[in-house]
């Protein structure tokens, strides 16, 4: 597993590449509501947990691909990083 990773960065940088082509970055701050904000639908959310999952080898557990875990980019690099540690 790599050390030092800024999941914020990345999970940032990943929905902006996937989802919000040609959006401004500064725009997509790490409190934004993605899910409950209408930003990402479930499709969405899943098309992202299955790339970070293989990105960095872990597991996401059905009860954790939920708005509870994954409504921010705070949100999702708290996640990743809880269980990439």
């Amino acid at each position: 597993m790599e050390t030092g990773i800024d999941f914020a960065r990345e999970v940032k940088q990943y929905i902006l590449d996937e989802f919000l082509p040609g959006e401004n970055p500064d725009d997509l701050t790490d409190d934004l509501p993605l899910i409950s904000g209408g930003i990402i639908d479930s499709i969405a959310t899943l098309k992202m947990v299955l790339h970070f999952e293989e990105r960095y080898g872990i597991v996401l557990e059905a009860h954790e691909a939920d708005k509870e875990h994954l409504d921010t980019i705070r949100d999702i690099a708290a996640l990743l990083a809880s269980k990439a540690g």
